[in-house]
């Protein structure tokens, strides 16, 4: 531990945000860093706990990657940058990416946090890792002896990549098959280049292509090449494509032009920002108009800053559930991961927020979207008569989640057993589904979840397939 009185005598300071005014021009990512000396100051403040629960341990809702905080938290205070960045890779193949858009359970879990002054866990874990590729320290680690085993990993989001990385590294030959034409799959075509340019992703895509990872993109499989023939083809398959079917609000108008997915609004922005081509498809912007998100998560938040960076005449962002408290509990819910009133930089540039509401139905003309008919709910969610209101919209966005991944195509003619949420079945220590020569990891095995969940079942998931093919592994899970 570095300074042993550094959580007395130093307070909290995180980074900040630039100007909603000055931000909302452009597509860039807008966190200021913190100053190295301040990042050292906030480091110290870690109090190396009896029981770090900032790790995940077992009754802790830490770190699902299980990072070594404490430790390098103490050698960002001793000025130990290089050794820091070795340490954080050891159990985070892509800290990028979590440090700009994790929603930091650590930082929940921090002993800390019973004052409302948890370490900058996140802060010091970008620096940690933007300070490693601004110097170099980030090299591929090229594995010369080969196993002679191959293995197709289908899907090239943060579960894909990781168990690709960690294959390649014991020496296996490995491809990526993704559908898109970039690699980085949700990261890539969700995720806001305002929350996280794409250049993070290209730098990990030419390290990993020069350890030996082979991305095959533009290859939907099931439609473009059949399951079947990657089976035959590979010693072992890891599907990780991701939870796709996003939830639907079958109410009257539903068919209406301007209502659609927000995974169908996102992508195309992204795509926008990274000189793709749209593939003909019809552009979905929200310039001048009333935009109407339905849905409180952060796939929502995510539509609210793209709309106003359209320019959006208003945005609004409705929930059906009740508003959250200002703060939690501590004494009930620390260490785990509290509900409470949380504003994301999206909501805080100019978002109306709504909550117990439930949409009734889309009202338009001439078959366009005009006005949305809603209605107040009680705590059980229903309808309180009386309470009915309208609002004009020209663009209704829905962001409820996603509920599984899609059905037909690959996982329709592979066959493999579904749990009752529809999702690939397999346990949280093998990754086995009911194939013999498939695994599965991330959101198509549990569910949607955390950029920080994909990168851990990835990391387990190729250790269970390199133990599969070689009787024996090195990696850790």
């Amino acid at each position: 531990m570095g300074k042993v009185t550094g959580f007395l005598e130093i307070d909290r300071q995180d980074r900040k945000y630039a100007p909603a005014s000055d931000r909302v021009r452009n597509y860039k990512e807008f966190v200021i860093p913190l100053p190295e000396q301040t990042l050292r100051d906030q480091a110290s403040r870690c109090m190396e706990c009896g029981v770090p629960f900032c790790h995940d341990l077992k009754g802790a809702k830490g770190c699902p990657v299980n990072n070594q905080i404490p430790d390098w938290n103490d050698l960002v205070y001793k000025g130990e940058w290089e050794q820091a960045a070795i340490d954080l890779h050891t159990t985070n193949n892509f800290p990028e990416f979590t440090g700009r858009i994790c929603p930091a359970p650590c930082e929940a879990s921090c002993t800390l946090n019973l004052i409302d002054s948890p370490v900058t866990i996140k802060s010091i874990e970008c620096a940690i890792v933007d300070k490693a590729w601004e110097n170099d320290w980030i090299v591929p680690q090229i594995q010369d002896v080969k196993t002679g085993k191959r293995i197709a990993v289908i899907g090239s989001g943060p579960a894909g990549m990781a168990a690709a990385q960690q294959l390649a590294r014991v020496g296996h030959e490995v491809n990526i098959f993704e559908k898109n034409k970039k690699a980085g799959g949700l990261l890539r075509y969700g995720i806001p280049d305002f929350k996280m340019e794409k250049i993070h992703i290209d730098r990990r895509v030419n390290q990993m292509e020069k350890e030996g990872v082979k991305f095959l993109t533009g290859i939907n499989v099931g439609l473009d090449k059949s399951i079947s023939s990657i089976i035959d083809e590979y010693d072992a398959v890891i599907l990780s494509g991701g939870s796709e079917k996003a939830r639907d609000l079958p109410i009257e108008g539903r068919h209406l032009e301007g209502v659609h997915f927000a995974m169908e609004f996102l992508p195309q922005q992204n795509r926008r920002v990274g000189m793709e081509l749209l593939n003909n498809c019809n552009d979905i912007l929200a310039t001048e108009k009333d935009v109407i998100v339905i849905g409180g998560g952060d796939t929502g938040s995510d539509c609210i800053g793209t709309s106003i960076r359209q320019g959006a005449v208003s945005v609004t962002q409705l929930e059906i559930m009740p508003i959250p408290p200002e703060s939690e509990e501590k004494l009930l819910s620390w260490p785990n991961w509290p509900f409470k009133m949380r504003t994301s930089s999206s909501q805080e540039e100019g978002a109306e927020r709504e909550f117990s509401v439930m949409t009734q139905s889309f009202e338009g003309a001439d078959g366009k979207l005009k006005s949305l008919n809603c209605i107040r709910v009680d705590e059980k969610f229903q309808p309180i008569l009386g309470t009915e209101f309208v609002l004009k919209c020209d663009l209704v966005l829905l962001a409820m989640g996603f509920t599984s991944p899609l059905g037909p195509g690959m996982i329709e003619d592979l066959g493999v057993a579904l749990d009752n949420r529809q999702n690939v079945l397999a346990d949280d220590y093998n990754y086995k589904t009911s194939h013999e020569k498939v695994w599965v990891a991330g959101d198509m095995r549990r569910g949607q979840s955390l950029v920080v969940w994909a990168i851990r079942e990835g990391r387990q998931c190729a250790s269970a397939v390199d133990k599969s093919l070689m009787n024996s592994t090195t990696l850790p899970r």
